[in-house]
């Protein structure tokens, strides 16, 4: 009792803890003091598109440089996104205006563009790419204002409100195309409580953009590199002509205000882009038919099952008297081990390594330890958690190999360590080839690819041989009925007993309950948005595990009781049917929401989506599989067999 007592405590004591956010900050994003006048570094992260799905570099770009650029050292979760975070020559200092400054070179000597870089400025307008900033680690954002009811206009002059991830880097008319050439930068900062005797202190807490293009005509600059801007309606906008070359003067305005908004909550304006009420409908709808078709599908299994149960253990005392029929008819060779068993266990000890990466991962992010403020940590721990788990994935593999009468442990483990793997790495390498050949940062570097390899062979590939030798070692599952020497006929079966019918039946209700889920996972994947709604995404990932589950155990049900023994592969294969249904989403998605036309974004998209839809396989696979091995071995077990 007393031990219940300190665990409460305990758990209290963590509530606490995380309750008390004021006190309590994720390790290396603690907020930064300014004093008035201390400089407030704009650095450029990347450009990005979701027409082309291709990152560039910020200085891809002829856009003006500073005397020295440095680069961030980045994590391997940014360098795998594609930033490449740089310094830029933006004064800015806080809660100090600047009108209208000239950014480089002497106002009386514009920029020059010559026809090769005003061509790629002009391909870059086209193919609608976005300018990605940051000060003090917070994006930059275009503030995008509209009204919700047009009849109410009049009435209400209340405009919606909403923003989107860095700027525009111009615009089309007709075919003539325009550089955003000046950025009035609007940053919003939170004075915080001090001491009278103190000076104050102020903390970035939003950081907006308005991009304007202007003629260099208009721009009247002076020789300090003071300019001023011309009225909003008498100026022409700043045409890039790409047959020749173009005159140009990049500028920049700063204002400041004061806002209300506490650091803490900084990042809520970015994070509100999307409607949680849709999230919120999705999962109660999710919820409640998974539990309705849970209810229903565990009534009638157990149900059913006790009849059988009790009828056969009925048959039993009375003597054979009737022919034994349905599931207790195949018990001498339920459990006869299928073919290629060092694959089958290769492919569910990677599906229980991706199991345990994904949960600890959604599980930490829900606590807000890997928030988007923490630019990449979601993909290098996900690397790094993958990489550890292979001890669980090498154990379970041993085990079930073992039970399944294999002997060659050690080319099991080998097998298990680099199937999934080297697809993996083998699909991201053929597209990092196309995505070198486009220059593009969105190309993982040579050396962190070799990184990532010694990752693999270094710190995977032991872990996956010290997991397996244990499971290897360890007793193998105990099945409660001998198999018989000789294996009895199948009999003839159904249509719909069918392998291509069962996916189809058994990947609906999974793929049900999560695809709307879906749809922001992609808009954050494909289309530059902020994923962070990780609460609901544990609701899904434990709906997911639940339907897969069940959906399993009926399908495993119906087979034996059509005297099909053969359930090892096919359980495997069936219970991960929603990884179908996800890729004619991901098909969907692609014809209906994202406006790509080149073959090289197209090949990109699809080859991540198979990767993504073969993790999902191997994912539900292996739930489905242990769900349907623990309802195998128990209902043999509850029957008396001679």
């Amino acid at each position: 009792f007393s031990f219940l007592q300190e665990r409460l405590r305990y758990v209290l004591g963590l509530l606490l803890l995380l309750h008390s956010t004021d006190s309590f900050y994720v390790p290396g994003v603690a907020p930064i003091n300014f004093h008035r006048n201390d400089p407030v570094e704009i650095k450029a992260v990347k450009l990005t598109s979701s027409r082309t799905q291709l990152p560039y570099e910020y200085y891809s770009l002829p856009f003006c440089q500073p005397s020295k650029i440095t680069y961030k050292a980045e994590n391997l979760g940014e360098v795998l996104r594609g930033d490449r975070i740089v310094n830029t020559p933006f004064q800015v200092s806080m809660n100090v205006e600047k009108k209208c400054e000239v950014l480089c070179n002497l106002p009386n000597k514009p920029v020059t563009l010559t026809v090769e870089q005003s061509k790629l400025i002009a391909e870059r307008i086209r193919e609608d790419y976005y300018v990605h900033l940051i000060a003090d680690n917070l994006p930059v954002a275009t503030r995008l204002e509209f009204y919700s009811n047009r009849e109410e206009e009049e009435k209400k002059k209340e405009k919606d409100v909403q923003f989107e991830h860095g700027y525009r880097l111009g615009f089309m008319d007709g075919n003539k195309f325009y550089l955003h050439n000046h950025l009035s930068f609007i940053l919003y900062y939170h004075r915080e409580d001090v001491e009278e005797s103190q000076e104050h202190t102020y903390r970035v807490v939003r950081f907006e953009v308005i991009p304007q293009s202007i003629k260099l005509e208009d721009l009247k600059a002076d020789e300090k590199s003071m300019c001023t801007l011309p009225e909003a309606t008498g100026s022409a906008p700043q045409e890039i002509d790409p047959t020749k070359e173009n005159q140009l003067l990049f500028t920049y305005s700063v204002h400041w205000e004061e806002s209300d908004i506490k650091w803490a909550s900084r990042w809520d304006t970015y994070l509100t882009m999307s409607d949680v009420q849709i999230h919120w409908f999705s999962i109660i709808n999710s919820v409640v038919v998974v539990f309705f078709l849970s209810g229903i599908l565990s009534m009638i299994i157990i149900r059913t099952l006790r009849k059988d149960i009790a009828n056969y253990n009925k048959e039993d005392d009375i003597e054979d008297t009737m022919e034994e029929s349905g599931w207790k008819l195949v018990h001498g060779d339920v459990f006869r081990p299928p073919q290629y068993p060092m694959i089958l266990s290769s492919l569910l000890g990677s599906g229980i390594q991706l199991f345990c990466m994904i949960l600890i991962v959604i599980f930490v992010a829900m606590l807000g330890m890997l928030s988007p403020s923490s630019r990449g940590a979601l993909m290098t721990t996900a690397c790094f958690l993958f990489m550890f788990m292979g001890v669980f994935g090498g154990f379970f593999a041993g085990r079930l190999y073992r039970t399944l009468k294999g002997h060659r442990w050690k080319k099991g483990a080998f097998c298990t360590a680099t199937l999934y793997p080297g697809v993996v790495f083998g699909i991201c390498f053929v597209l990092n080839c196309f995505i070198w050949g486009k220059h593009s940062s969105g190309a993982v570097p040579f050396p962190t690819m070799v990184a990532l390899l010694c990752m693999w062979f270094g710190i995977s590939l032991p872990l996956v041989y010290l997991g397996y030798y244990f499971g290897f070692r360890k007793q193998p599952y105990d099945n409660p009925v001998r198999t018989n020497q000789i294996p009895r006929q199948i009999p003839e079966q159904r249509w719909y007993m069918n392998k291509f019918v069962g996916i189809l039946m058994a990947g609906i209700l999974p793929f049900g309950a999560m695809f709307i889920e879906l749809f922001f996972i992609f808009s954050a994947i494909w289309e530059n948005q902020f994923y962070y709604l990780f609460g609901f995404l544990f609701l899904v990932f434990i709906i997911l595990v639940v339907s897969c589950s069940q959906i399993s155990i009926v399908m495993v049900y119906f087979q034996l009781c059509a005297e099909d023994y053969c359930w090892w592969w096919r359980t495997f294969l069936v219970s991960g049917g929603s990884a179908f249904y996800v890729l004619i989403y991901a098909v969907f998605y692609f014809v209906n929401k994202l406006d790509i036309v080149e073959f090289i974004p197209s090949l990109l998209y699809f080859g991540y989506t198979a990767l993504m839809v073969l993790s999902f396989w191997l994912l539900t696979g292996t739930i489905g599989f242990y769900a349907a091995y623990m309802f195998v071995r128990k209902i043999y077990a509850a029957v008396k067999i001679d």
